[in-house]
């Protein structure tokens, strides 16, 4: 009998990558919520959440790899329904900013926390499954962004804080300088409020 040639990995890869952003797409629109909320518009209001200083639609519209015209859509509705404020920039008072109200706020940790299915999946995987899979986005990730394929986004890889196998042979061999601490792929953030551009 013939060997049937495979699918080279990286084609299976992209196949499951896919599938798990349907899979977060449905459960976005699932999760709308009491605003009923876009995904974009619930994008915003996380991103706006994870770093509460003021931010332009510029910044919104690079972060979240938009064009301004429809970041500014999703504010004006966002801001029709009282969860973002516009403001003066502090720097440039041509410029317009933005900040969550605190019902924003409330929105913004509802829509953070993990959606049950996702939960439940991921309570199936080993520990060290969890962590080659961090470890492996993490890197896909960082190389995305070194060709310009995707925004710049706050993850330990691209941080100026990160240490790599600082601590070789340790079941923590990273280590985090803004908090001077050691942690291993398992801790791996893709999304962190302290992060500073390496």
């Amino acid at each position: 009998m013939e060997d049937v040639p495979g699918t080279p990995p990286q084609e299976q890869l992209m196949v499951g990558i896919t599938r798990l952003g349907q899979a977060l797409r449905i459960t976005s629109y699932r999760n709308a919520g009491p605003y009923r909320l876009s995904p974009l518009q619930a994008d915003i209001l996380v991103f706006l959440a994870g770093d509460p200083r003021p931010r332009r639609l510029t910044e919104l519209a690079t972060a979240l790899a938009s064009t301004p015209p429809t970041v500014s859509d999703a504010v004006k509705t966002l801001t029709a329904k009282e969860l973002v404020e516009r403001g003066r920039d502090a720097l440039d008072a041509r410029a317009v900013s933005l900040t969550l109200t605190s019902d924003g706020a409330a929105e913004a940790e509802r829509l953070s926390r993990l959606p049950p299915e996702f939960a439940r999946a991921m309570s199936d995987l080993a520990p060290e499954d969890l962590a080659a899979m961090l470890r492996g986005m993490s890197s896909m990730i960082r190389s995305l962004q070194d060709r310009r394929a995707i925004p710049v986004t706050r993850m330990c890889v691209t941080c100026t804080y990160f240490r790599p196998q600082a601590h070789p042979g340790s079941n923590k061999p990273h280590h985090c300088a803004f908090v001077d601490n050691a942690f291993n792929d398992e801790e791996l953030r893709l999304d962190c409020p302290d992060h500073l551009n390496s």
